[in-house]
């Protein structure tokens, strides 16, 4: 057995914790970029509070997906402020934004010479400038990640940066500032959530430290999604759901994910939809493809248990089988109000080459199974 686990310096989890920052911020630098979504009330507080002791802070404001050029806008800001640490405050987009601002402002060149796929792909050498990450949304784990997602509008696709180096010092998780979430925003990163603990569990690359993870984290995430999405003010499940999505990113980071992602990931260049609703939408076809292909092609595998494991997890049936946690998924989709293909822009033209591209996306790579043409078209078209 030989596994690797990273993560960031340091979690602070719970209701709350985001007051006990503060005090602590002036051990990571004195000139701040504060890289932020777009609550501006929670800006403007966290602002005050950091100047009170005794630091400096630029604010640059992440209102969509990053892109190639947002990082470079930001870049030029931290660099004309001679900024020396980097807090992200928001949800994956914002943090994605930070992380790489982060580290490309210790390591020359532009960010295409170092991102996967459409870029260069080199290595980032030097460890970032220190990062602080404060998710406003359960779902991402972004957080607890090492790697940056990025849309590159003009390739169609989102890539990532990867590198230990992305890694925070810190990671603040306070379930408080997700309270106002609308019940949309709520349902899509949640599901993303349970994606990302999904795949990894189900990855050839998971480990007991990610088995451990997830199994915690699967049954909290499917038993506080509904309640949360239902009401907003339910601590438990906003407690609950910070932690999956805690978990999640701790798992994807060390176990990989799956053709969810890797589906995603080009979907995503394609149409303006949320992330965790397009993952939401192919969990379960994916799910079914791989339980199908797996028994077909590779019936010894040690991974079709799992999917029986992974249908006790989400159902809380102690006779679940694999199908029933496959149906249950997809039912929770339809509560959750969660839009097929079909009704966010993409069309039966664009199956082939986003079949073509999640072939070769580095979350593929991670799959249970290698899957055929015929079968990603088809996990598709049960999508649409």
């Amino acid at each position: 057995m030989r596994f690797e686990f990273a993560t960031v310096g340091r979690i602070l989890f719970g209701p709350g914790t985001l007051k006990e920052f503060p005090p602590l911020a002036p051990t990571f630098g004195k000139r701040a970029l504060l890289v932020s979504g777009r609550s501006m009330e929670l800006n403007k507080s966290l602002v005050q509070q950091l100047e009170g002791h005794g630091m400096s802070v630029s604010v640059f404001a992440v209102e969509h997906e990053p892109t190639v050029q947002l990082v470079r806008q930001g870049l030029a800001i931290a660099r004309q402020t001679q900024c020396d640490c980097v807090i992200a405050l928001g949800g994956g987009s914002a943090i994605d934004a930070g992380k790489a601002i982060a580290v490309l402002l210790t390591n020359p060149g532009d960010v295409l010479d170092y991102l996967e796929v459409v870029g260069e792909g080199k290595s980032i050498t030097q460890p970032g400038v220190p990062l602080i990450t404060i998710p406003t949304t359960a779902g991402t784990g972004a957080e607890v990640t090492r790697n940056a997602v990025l849309l590159v509008p003009e390739e169609r696709v989102k890539v990532s940066l990867r590198s230990p180096h992305l890694l925070a010092r810190l990671a603040v998780v306070d379930a408080e500032l997700t309270y106002s979430l609308p019940p949309d925003v709520t349902a899509s990163t949640g599901m993303d959530a349970l994606v990302q603990l999904i795949e990894p569990f189900l990855s050839p690359r998971a480990t007991p430290i990610t088995d451990a993870l997830c199994r915690e984290a699967i049954p909290r995430a499917a038993q506080a999604l509904p309640r949360a999405y239902g009401d907003g003010q339910d601590s438990r499940a906003r407690e609950d759901l910070s932690l999956a999505s805690l978990f999640s990113g701790l798992a994807l980071a060390n176990a990989g994910l799956g053709a969810v992602h890797g589906f995603a990931s080009v979907i995503g260049g394609l149409v303006s939809a949320a992330h965790g609703a397009i993952c939401a939408r192919l969990l379960s076809p994916v799910m079914a493809a791989n339980y199908r292909a797996l028994q077909e092609r590779d019936a010894e595998s040690p991974i079709l248990t799992r999917f029986d494991e992974v249908a006790r997890l989400v159902t809380g049936a102690a006779l679940a089988r694999a199908a029933d946690g496959i149906a249950w998924l997809a039912d929770l989709c339809t509560a959750l109000a969660i839009p097929r293909l079909s009704d966010v822009g993409l069309t039966r033209g664009d199956f082939p080459w986003v079949v073509e591209h999640t072939q070769s996306a580095s979350s593929t790579k991670a799959n249970p199974i290698r899957l055929t043409t015929e079968e990603l078209m088809e996990i598709l078209e049960a999508a649409y």
